[in-house]
Protein backbone atom coordinates (compact mmCIF):
# COMPACT_ATOMS: atom_id res chain seq x y z
CA UNK A 1 0.00 0.00 0.00
CA UNK A 2 2.76 2.14 0.73
CA UNK A 3 4.45 1.15 -2.41
CA UNK A 4 1.15 2.57 -3.90
CA UNK A 5 0.98 5.59 -2.51
CA UNK A 6 4.52 6.55 -3.36
CA UNK A 7 4.46 5.82 -7.03
CA UNK A 8 1.09 7.59 -6.85
CA UNK A 9 3.01 10.71 -5.45
CA UNK A 10 5.69 10.40 -8.22
CA UNK A 11 3.71 10.19 -10.98
CA UNK A 12 1.65 13.59 -9.54
CA UNK A 13 5.13 15.24 -8.78
CA UNK A 14 6.43 14.25 -12.47
CA UNK A 15 3.39 15.62 -13.93
CA UNK A 16 4.40 19.12 -13.08
CA UNK A 17 7.34 21.15 -13.94
CA UNK A 18 10.36 20.12 -11.80
CA UNK A 19 10.19 23.42 -10.07
CA UNK A 20 7.29 23.50 -9.25
CA UNK A 21 7.30 19.73 -7.71
CA UNK A 22 9.80 20.74 -5.45
CA UNK A 23 8.39 24.02 -4.22
CA UNK A 24 5.44 21.44 -3.24
CA UNK A 25 7.56 19.00 -1.83
CA UNK A 26 8.68 21.94 0.46
CA UNK A 27 5.50 22.89 1.10
CA UNK A 28 4.62 19.14 2.39
CA UNK A 29 7.41 19.13 4.62
CA UNK A 30 6.48 22.41 6.30
CA UNK A 31 2.47 21.11 6.66
CA UNK A 32 3.63 17.89 7.95
CA UNK A 33 2.26 16.26 5.56
CA UNK A 34 4.46 13.67 4.58
CA UNK A 35 4.55 10.81 6.47
CA UNK A 36 7.23 9.97 8.80
CA UNK A 37 8.53 6.52 10.05
CA UNK A 38 10.25 6.27 12.77
CA UNK A 39 13.90 5.46 12.89
CA UNK A 40 15.57 4.32 16.05
CA UNK A 41 19.15 5.45 16.68
CA UNK A 42 21.50 2.42 16.63
CA UNK A 43 24.96 2.75 17.73
CA UNK A 44 25.82 0.11 14.65
CA UNK A 45 25.06 3.31 12.43
CA UNK A 46 26.48 6.25 14.83
CA UNK A 47 29.67 7.86 14.03
CA UNK A 48 31.76 10.40 15.15
CA UNK A 49 33.22 13.02 12.51
CA UNK A 50 35.02 16.32 12.77
CA UNK A 51 33.71 16.13 16.36
CA UNK A 52 30.32 15.81 16.01
CA UNK A 53 28.23 12.86 16.42
CA UNK A 54 26.03 11.54 13.81
CA UNK A 55 22.97 9.28 14.68
CA UNK A 56 23.31 7.73 11.14
CA UNK A 57 25.97 8.42 8.31
CA UNK A 58 23.03 9.30 5.32
CA UNK A 59 22.42 12.89 5.06
CA UNK A 60 20.51 15.17 3.15
CA UNK A 61 22.62 17.09 0.28
CA UNK A 62 22.79 20.40 -0.13
CA UNK A 63 20.46 21.70 -3.14
CA UNK A 64 17.57 20.51 -1.75
CA UNK A 65 16.55 22.86 1.14
CA UNK A 66 18.17 26.15 -0.12
CA UNK A 67 17.09 28.31 2.22
CA UNK A 68 16.89 26.33 5.58
CA UNK A 69 13.35 26.10 5.84
CA UNK A 70 13.07 22.24 6.35
CA UNK A 71 15.89 20.62 8.29
CA UNK A 72 14.28 19.18 11.16
CA UNK A 73 11.71 17.62 8.40
CA UNK A 74 14.47 15.90 6.25
CA UNK A 75 15.80 14.84 9.76
CA UNK A 76 12.56 13.13 10.70
CA UNK A 77 12.53 11.61 7.58
CA UNK A 78 15.81 9.63 8.81
CA UNK A 79 18.55 11.69 8.14
CA UNK A 80 21.35 12.09 10.01
CA UNK A 81 22.15 15.05 9.00
CA UNK A 82 20.68 17.73 6.79
CA UNK A 83 22.98 20.55 4.56
CA UNK A 84 20.86 23.53 3.63
CA UNK A 85 22.21 25.82 1.02
CA UNK A 86 23.81 26.79 -1.10
CA UNK A 87 23.85 30.17 0.15
CA UNK A 88 24.94 33.21 -0.51
CA UNK A 89 25.81 36.39 0.69
CA UNK A 90 22.99 38.17 -1.19
CA UNK A 91 20.14 37.02 -2.47
CA UNK A 92 19.96 35.73 -6.28
CA UNK A 93 17.49 34.85 -8.65
CA UNK A 94 19.95 32.22 -10.63
CA UNK A 95 19.74 31.47 -14.21
CA UNK A 96 17.03 31.82 -16.63
CA UNK A 97 13.93 28.96 -16.25
CA UNK A 98 13.65 26.37 -18.04
CA UNK A 99 16.69 24.86 -15.47
CA UNK A 100 15.73 21.90 -14.21
CA UNK A 101 15.51 18.81 -16.53
CA UNK A 102 14.26 14.97 -15.51
CA UNK A 103 16.02 12.28 -17.01
CA UNK A 104 13.62 9.21 -15.84
CA UNK A 105 15.27 6.55 -18.00
CA UNK A 106 18.48 7.39 -16.46
CA UNK A 107 17.30 7.95 -13.31
CA UNK A 108 18.90 11.77 -13.48
CA UNK A 109 18.52 15.44 -13.58
CA UNK A 110 20.16 17.84 -14.67
CA UNK A 111 20.15 21.28 -12.93
CA UNK A 112 21.65 25.13 -14.13
CA UNK A 113 19.65 26.65 -11.17
CA UNK A 114 23.12 28.93 -10.77
CA UNK A 115 22.85 29.20 -6.72
CA UNK A 116 19.05 30.68 -6.15
CA UNK A 117 18.56 31.44 -2.80
CA UNK A 118 17.22 34.31 -0.13
CA UNK A 119 20.30 35.10 0.51
CA UNK A 120 21.97 35.23 3.80
CA UNK A 121 20.07 37.41 6.06
CA UNK A 122 16.77 35.50 5.70
CA UNK A 123 19.03 31.96 6.35
CA UNK A 124 20.55 33.30 9.46
CA UNK A 125 16.98 34.51 10.75
CA UNK A 126 15.21 31.16 10.50
CA UNK A 127 18.45 29.18 11.80
CA UNK A 128 18.50 31.76 14.92
CA UNK A 129 14.59 30.89 15.24
CA UNK A 130 15.43 26.92 14.78
CA UNK A 131 17.98 28.10 18.39
CA UNK A 132 19.29 25.05 20.37
CA UNK A 133 16.99 22.19 18.39
CA UNK A 134 18.97 18.83 18.70
CA UNK A 135 20.11 17.37 14.82
CA UNK A 136 23.28 18.26 12.48
CA UNK A 137 22.93 21.34 10.04
CA UNK A 138 25.32 22.03 8.15
CA UNK A 139 24.89 25.25 5.70
CA UNK A 140 26.83 24.72 2.68
CA UNK A 141 27.92 28.40 1.16
CA UNK A 142 28.85 30.09 -1.83
CA UNK A 143 29.38 33.49 -3.53
CA UNK A 144 27.06 35.51 -5.73
CA UNK A 145 27.60 35.21 -9.39
CA UNK A 146 28.19 39.12 -9.74
CA UNK A 147 30.63 39.65 -6.35
CA UNK A 148 33.83 41.47 -6.66
CA UNK A 149 35.53 39.74 -3.95
CA UNK A 150 34.70 35.61 -4.62
CA UNK A 151 36.56 34.49 -1.62
CA UNK A 152 35.40 37.43 0.69
CA UNK A 153 32.12 36.07 0.04
CA UNK A 154 32.77 32.84 1.24
CA UNK A 155 34.28 34.75 4.71
CA UNK A 156 31.10 36.59 5.13
CA UNK A 157 29.51 33.50 4.96
CA UNK A 158 31.67 31.37 7.42
CA UNK A 159 31.34 34.46 9.53
CA UNK A 160 27.42 34.58 9.68
CA UNK A 161 26.55 30.71 10.01
CA UNK A 162 29.72 29.58 12.05
CA UNK A 163 27.95 30.44 15.63
CA UNK A 164 24.73 28.85 13.73
CA UNK A 165 25.02 25.64 12.19
CA UNK A 166 26.71 22.01 12.90
CA UNK A 167 29.20 22.39 10.12
CA UNK A 168 30.17 24.53 6.65
CA UNK A 169 30.55 23.15 3.36
CA UNK A 170 32.69 25.99 0.68
CA UNK A 171 31.08 25.36 -2.61
CA UNK A 172 33.70 26.16 -5.04
CA UNK A 173 32.29 23.45 -7.27
CA UNK A 174 29.39 23.94 -9.31
CA UNK A 175 29.26 24.03 -13.10
CA UNK A 176 26.57 26.51 -13.02
CA UNK A 177 28.40 29.45 -12.06
CA UNK A 178 30.43 30.88 -14.37
CA UNK A 179 34.02 30.58 -13.40
CA UNK A 180 33.23 29.16 -10.11
CA UNK A 181 34.92 25.99 -10.52
CA UNK A 182 38.44 28.34 -11.30
CA UNK A 183 38.90 28.31 -7.54
CA UNK A 184 40.13 24.84 -7.48
CA UNK A 185 43.09 25.90 -9.35
CA UNK A 186 45.79 25.57 -7.27
CA UNK A 187 46.86 29.05 -6.79
CA UNK A 188 43.32 30.27 -6.28
CA UNK A 189 42.06 27.52 -3.47
CA UNK A 190 45.25 28.12 -1.60
CA UNK A 191 44.26 32.18 -0.97
CA UNK A 192 40.36 30.62 -0.17
CA UNK A 193 41.80 28.23 2.20
CA UNK A 194 44.11 30.50 3.37
CA UNK A 195 41.13 32.98 4.00
CA UNK A 196 38.31 30.66 4.96
CA UNK A 197 40.29 29.07 7.73
CA UNK A 198 41.51 32.55 9.23
CA UNK A 199 37.72 33.45 9.32
CA UNK A 200 37.04 29.74 10.60
CA UNK A 201 39.31 30.27 13.98
CA UNK A 202 38.52 34.07 14.40
CA UNK A 203 35.33 32.79 14.87
CA UNK A 204 36.46 30.34 17.09
CA UNK A 205 38.26 32.67 19.46
CA UNK A 206 35.11 34.69 19.60
CA UNK A 207 32.46 31.36 20.13
CA UNK A 208 34.49 29.25 22.13
CA UNK A 209 34.24 26.11 19.94
CA UNK A 210 35.55 25.24 16.22
CA UNK A 211 33.02 24.99 13.46
CA UNK A 212 34.08 21.98 11.07
CA UNK A 213 34.70 23.60 7.50
CA UNK A 214 34.70 21.37 4.22
CA UNK A 215 35.33 21.62 1.09
CA UNK A 216 33.24 20.23 -1.91
CA UNK A 217 34.74 19.48 -5.17
CA UNK A 218 33.67 18.43 -8.75
CA UNK A 219 34.35 14.52 -9.84
CA UNK A 220 36.00 16.00 -12.81
CA UNK A 221 39.06 17.25 -11.38
CA UNK A 222 42.04 16.10 -14.02
CA UNK A 223 44.58 13.90 -11.93
CA UNK A 224 46.81 16.78 -11.06
CA UNK A 225 43.69 18.34 -9.36
CA UNK A 226 42.93 15.80 -7.02
CA UNK A 227 46.58 16.36 -6.37
CA UNK A 228 46.56 19.97 -5.18
CA UNK A 229 43.38 19.83 -3.47
CA UNK A 230 44.73 16.93 -1.11
CA UNK A 231 48.21 18.96 -0.30
CA UNK A 232 46.14 22.33 0.05
CA UNK A 233 43.35 21.09 1.81
CA UNK A 234 46.69 19.74 4.13
CA UNK A 235 48.34 22.77 4.30
CA UNK A 236 45.36 24.70 5.78
CA UNK A 237 44.31 22.17 7.91
CA UNK A 238 40.58 22.11 6.46
CA UNK A 239 38.72 19.45 8.72
CA UNK A 240 36.89 17.51 5.56
CA UNK A 241 35.94 17.07 1.70
CA UNK A 242 32.66 16.37 -0.23
CA UNK A 243 33.01 14.40 -2.87
CA UNK A 244 31.40 15.26 -5.48
CA UNK A 245 29.42 17.80 -6.80
CA UNK A 246 27.56 17.15 -10.15
CA UNK A 247 29.48 16.41 -13.26
CA UNK A 248 29.46 17.76 -16.63
CA UNK A 249 29.79 14.29 -18.15
CA UNK A 250 27.07 13.09 -20.24
CA UNK A 251 28.84 9.32 -20.59
CA UNK A 252 25.88 6.41 -21.60
CA UNK A 253 22.79 8.94 -20.73
CA UNK A 254 19.99 7.76 -22.83
CA UNK A 255 17.23 10.55 -21.80
CA UNK A 256 16.36 13.29 -24.58
CA UNK A 257 17.35 15.73 -21.89
CA UNK A 258 21.26 14.88 -21.68
CA UNK A 259 21.99 18.03 -24.28
CA UNK A 260 20.98 20.45 -21.89
CA UNK A 261 23.44 22.61 -20.51
CA UNK A 262 24.07 21.88 -16.34
CA UNK A 263 25.30 19.42 -14.11
CA UNK A 264 24.08 16.07 -14.03
CA UNK A 265 23.11 14.20 -10.80
CA UNK A 266 21.60 10.96 -9.79
CA UNK A 267 22.35 7.30 -10.52
CA UNK A 268 25.09 7.80 -13.39
CA UNK A 269 26.96 9.80 -11.29
CA UNK A 270 27.60 7.11 -8.71
CA UNK A 271 30.60 5.62 -10.43
CA UNK A 272 32.40 8.56 -11.82
CA UNK A 273 31.69 10.32 -8.43
CA UNK A 274 33.10 6.97 -6.25
CA UNK A 275 36.03 6.78 -8.29
CA UNK A 276 36.48 10.52 -7.31
CA UNK A 277 36.15 9.56 -3.88
CA UNK A 278 38.11 6.33 -3.60
CA UNK A 279 41.02 8.58 -5.15
CA UNK A 280 40.78 11.85 -2.58
CA UNK A 281 40.87 9.05 0.19
CA UNK A 282 44.13 7.77 -1.15
CA UNK A 283 45.65 11.08 -1.32
CA UNK A 284 44.31 12.66 1.91
CA UNK A 285 45.21 9.02 4.10
CA UNK A 286 42.63 7.69 7.02
CA UNK A 287 42.20 10.74 8.52
CA UNK A 288 40.45 13.47 7.18
CA UNK A 289 36.59 13.41 7.30
CA UNK A 290 35.45 12.79 3.13
CA UNK A 291 31.13 12.90 2.65
CA UNK A 292 30.71 11.11 -0.35
CA UNK A 293 27.90 12.17 -2.63
CA UNK A 294 26.50 11.19 -6.06
CA UNK A 295 24.18 8.25 -7.67
CA UNK A 296 23.59 7.18 -4.04
CA UNK A 297 19.65 5.31 -4.34
CA UNK A 298 19.94 2.41 -1.77
CA UNK A 299 21.85 0.85 1.33
CA UNK A 300 24.13 -0.80 -1.53
CA UNK A 301 24.90 2.05 -2.55
CA UNK A 302 25.27 4.15 0.61
CA UNK A 303 27.45 1.36 2.02
CA UNK A 304 29.72 0.94 -1.13
CA UNK A 305 30.24 4.72 -1.21
CA UNK A 306 31.62 4.06 2.76
CA UNK A 307 33.64 0.97 1.44
CA UNK A 308 35.33 3.72 -0.92
CA UNK A 309 36.53 5.78 1.33
CA UNK A 310 33.53 7.81 3.22
CA UNK A 311 32.83 8.45 6.51
CA UNK A 312 29.58 10.24 5.67
CA UNK A 313 26.84 10.40 2.77
CA UNK A 314 24.86 12.44 0.89
CA UNK A 315 21.71 11.62 -1.25
CA UNK A 316 19.33 13.66 -3.16
CA UNK A 317 18.43 12.67 -6.90
CA UNK A 318 17.88 9.40 -5.66
CA UNK A 319 14.58 10.81 -3.13
CA UNK A 320 13.16 12.32 -6.54
CA UNK A 321 12.81 8.63 -8.27
CA UNK A 322 12.38 6.59 -5.15
CA UNK A 323 10.41 9.07 -2.98
CA UNK A 324 10.63 10.61 0.80
CA UNK A 325 10.53 7.07 2.50
CA UNK A 326 14.32 6.19 0.70
CA UNK A 327 16.51 7.73 3.72
CA UNK A 328 14.72 5.53 6.65
CA UNK A 329 14.81 2.53 4.02
CA UNK A 330 18.66 3.04 3.49
CA UNK A 331 18.91 3.24 7.20
CA UNK A 332 17.05 0.70 7.83
CA UNK A 333 18.67 -1.76 5.58
CA UNK A 334 21.96 -0.83 6.68
CA UNK A 335 21.26 -1.05 10.62
CA UNK A 336 20.27 -4.70 9.11
CA UNK A 337 23.18 -5.48 7.57
CA UNK A 338 25.51 -4.53 9.92
CA UNK A 339 23.64 -6.81 12.23
CA UNK A 340 23.45 -9.69 10.17
CA UNK A 341 27.18 -8.95 9.05
CA UNK A 342 28.17 -9.21 13.02
CA UNK A 343 29.67 -5.15 12.54
CA UNK A 344 29.58 -3.12 15.70
CA UNK A 345 30.24 -0.30 13.77
CA UNK A 346 29.09 0.57 9.89
CA UNK A 347 32.24 2.57 9.94
CA UNK A 348 34.19 -1.10 10.12
CA UNK A 349 33.25 -1.04 6.30
CA UNK A 350 35.43 1.70 5.57
CA UNK A 351 38.29 1.92 2.92
CA UNK A 352 37.64 -2.04 2.35
CA UNK A 353 37.06 -1.19 -1.85
CA UNK A 354 38.91 1.77 -1.97
CA UNK A 355 41.56 0.34 -3.92
CA UNK A 356 39.38 -1.26 -6.31
CA UNK A 357 37.65 2.26 -7.18
CA UNK A 358 40.61 4.00 -7.27
CA UNK A 359 42.22 1.65 -9.74
CA UNK A 360 38.91 2.63 -12.10
CA UNK A 361 39.42 5.17 -15.14
CA UNK A 362 36.78 8.02 -14.73
CA UNK A 363 35.73 7.31 -18.47
CA UNK A 364 33.39 9.85 -20.41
Amino acid sequence: MKGSIGRVGRSVLFALDPERAHTLSIAALKSGFLPCPPVLPTPRLAVNVAGLDFPNPVGMAAGFDKNAEVPDALLRLGFGFAECGTVTPRPQAGNEKPRIFRLPEDEAVINRLGFNNEGLERVVARLRERGTRPGIVGINIGTNRDSDDRIAAYEEGVRAFAGLSSYLTVNISSPNTKGLRDLQHRKSLAELLDRVTEARDSEADRLGRRIPVFLKIAPDLPDEGFVDVAEEVARYRVDGLVVSNTTLSRAGLKGPARGEAGGLSGKPLFHRSTIALARMRKLVGPALPIIGVGGIDSAASAMEKIRAGADLVQLYTGMIYAGPGLPARIVTEMDSFAHSAGLSSIRQLRDTHVDRWAERPLGG
